[in-house]
């Protein structure tokens, strides 16, 4: 069975217990592992990844990104997520759970710089790149082993490797042989994964596994599912075609070709995006402006990270929400100047919220940028319609610096105690 050393990168033929070159126990074999082409790349808690890289005094500790008057945790390393801290978790909830841990304000910057410097890494592997977020991407190697001189297995597995020892940071792979599975597999071996779903395995593999996995499925999706009697994908192939298609729209004819594990679409990084949106379904309704406010935050981040990663920006700014009884509200904004920054986006959002708010209890909210150009175009007369906007970001940035300096407790704001 081929095989694949992800530490030397040594190739078999035959599957050792460990590399006969380097001595490593992280042998990857799979029978299609030098055939397939598709990869989507998801690096390992990456905020949280470059905030140790860059104090390495953090290394061992639990570390949350988020906080201050969003209230929510943006992400949080695998220590604290081992003691129960999600992402999306209202900050007082993730203190109970890990009250030692440290909490740190987003750096947008660092973050972008990072994901630009893995980028580049990407672009040596095939120009055929689609960035989801700041951090993830899928990647088709099809056709480059002349290229290279080595499947593309190899050349993934290079890659991770670079990125750990150059950037100091580590991402998990996912191969298969198409973007659906291969979505799938970089999550089945989390964190410094490389795992394998091959095109002879597929309708097996994904046979007992939950309906949940299917990307885009959420809380409410999942509910619409179980309440047909869809648990699992032996019970979505079950159905029939025109059967998924009369009960859930365009999104059955979707359903009945992932049961089988049928994705044709292609990884494309010229396809043009209309607009960038994420949303939240809550596991029960609230009104409480505060949890909105910090989620309108988290998902403005999300949606500013996404157009950074594709070098776009957008002047629109779309608020949705989803009443108790379904009923869909939303709301709109135009900017005068087109932006791709979170704090912008999530002012903007948190504005219209405000006029919304008596229409809850919500179910579901959401924060959408659309409208798009490129980010050269962004925020050309920001400042001179939020004269604010300069002081703010100066703040910020000097608070980091003294912090990164002094350390965290230098300063502290007073929303942080909140």
């Amino acid at each position: 069975m081929p095989a694949l050393c992800r530490s030397c990168l040594t190739q078999y033929s035959t599957a050792p217990a460990r590399c006969g070159a380097c001595g490593s126990p992280r042998v990857l074999s799979h029978p299609e592992l030098f055939d397939l082409s598709i990869a989507h790349m998801d690096c390992d808690a990456f905020y949280a990844s470059v905030e140790k890289r860059d104090n390495p005094g953090l290394a061992d500790k639990p570390v949350i990104i988020g906080g201050g008057r969003r209230g929510v945790v943006s992400t949080a390393c695998y220590v604290a997520r081992i003691r129960g801290v999600k992402s999306a978790m209202p900050m007082f909830q993730a203190l109970k759970l890990c009250p030692d841990a440290v909490v740190i304000k987003p750096r947008s910057d660092a973050y972008v710089a990072a994901s630009k410097a893995i980028r580049v890494m990407m672009e040596e592997l095939t120009p055929s790149i689609e960035p989801l977020s700041l951090d993830e991407a899928f990647l088709d190697l099809t056709g480059t082993t002349k290229l290279h001189g080595a499947p593309p297995a190899v050349m993934l597995a290079r890659l991770v490797k670079r990125m750990e020892d150059e950037l100091g940071l580590t991402g998990s792979i996912g191969l298969s042989h198409n973007k659906f599975l291969a979505k799938i597999a970089s999550d089945l071996d989390k964190p410094k994964g490389f795992a394998v779903i091959g095109a002879a395995e597929t309708e097996d593999f994904l046979h007992d596994k939950s309906v949940r996995m299917i990307w885009g499925v959420g809380e409410a999706g999942q509910t619409a599912l179980n309440r047909a009697g869809i648990h699992t994908f032996a019970d979505l192939k079950r159905w029939e075609r025109r059967d998924l298609s009369a009960r859930f729209g365009s999104m059955g004819d979707r359903l009945w070709h992932l049961a089988r594990g049928i994705d044709r679409r292609r990884v494309s990084s010229h396809e043009p995006v209309k607009g960038i949106s994420k949303e939240t379904t809550f596991n029960t309704d609230t009104s409480d402006l505060d949890i909105l406010d910090g989620h309108i935050w988290r998902l403005s981040e999300q949606v500013a990270d996404r157009a950074k990663a594709k070098g776009i920006a957008g002047s629109v700014v779309t608020l949705k929400l989803k009443q108790s009884d379904h009923k869909l509200l939303t709301r709109r904004h135009q900017l005068r100047s087109p932006t791709f920054l979170a704090d912008t986006i999530y002012r903007e959002a948190s504005s219209l919220l405000q006029g919304s708010k008596d229409a809850g209890p919500f179910r579901l909210i959401g924060v959408g940028l659309s409208h798009l150009v490129p980010e050269e175009q962004a925020d050309q007369i920001h400042d001179l319609l939020d004269p604010e906007a300069p002081k703010r970001a100066a703040a910020e940035k000097a608070t980091d610096a003294i912090k990164a300096r002094f350390g965290k407790d230098a300063i502290v704001k007073g929303r942080s105690l909140r």
